[in-house]
C-alpha cells in the first residue's frame, strides 16, 4: 500500500513531477543502484544530452524494478544526480518524470553534482521501490 501525500502548506511539486511524501508499506523494499544512460551493451546513449539521457536511466530503472517483480508504480522514493552544468535544464528532467510517472509520482531529490562515475554521464537516478508481493 502506498499513499502519495502533498499537503497543501507545501508548494505544488506535482507540476515537477513528484510527490512531496509517500508513504509505503509492503512486504519488499527494493534497493537498486544509480541508473544511467547505459544500454545493455554498456553503451551511452544521448551522449550531451540530458532529456535522452534522463528517458534511458529511467527506462533502466523501469528494468531494474521489473526484475525484482514490479512496476515503476511501486518507486516510492528516487534521488536524481545531475551534472551541475546541466541543471539548468531541468525542464528535460521534469518532463521525463510527468511522462514516466503520470499519477502518483515518488518522492524525489534533485541533487547537483560536479560528476558522475564517468565523464559522459550527465544523470543518474538511484531509486527505491516498496513491493507488496
Amino acid at each position: 500500500m502506498k499513499r502519495h501525500l502533498n499537503p497543501d502548506r507545501l508548494f505544488n511539486s506535482l507540476q515537477y513531477g513528484f510527490s512531496q511524501v509517500v508513504a509505503a508499506q509492503g512486504r519488499t523494499t527494493v534497493y537498486i543502484s544509480g541508473q544511467v544512460a547505459w544500454d545493455e551493451k554498456g553503451a551511452i546513449v544521448g551522449r550531451g544530452d540530458l532529456a535522452v539521457q534522463t528517458r534511458k536511466a529511467l527506462e533502466n530503472v523501469a528494468t531494474a524494478v521489473a526484475a525484482a517483480g514490479g512496476t515503476l508504480a511501486d518507486v516510492v522514493s528516487m534521488r536524481i544526480y545531475v551534472v551541475a552544468g546541466y541543471m539548468r535544464d531541468s525542464r528535460a528532467i521534469r518532463e521525463a518524470l510527468l511522462d514516466f510517472f503520470p499519477t502518483n509520482p515518488p518522492a524525489t531529490t534533485w541533487i547537483a553534482v560536479p560528476a558522475l562515475a564517468n565523464e559522459e554521464f550527465l544523470v543518474e537516478i538511484e531509486p527505491i521501490a516498496v513491493l507488496d508481493d
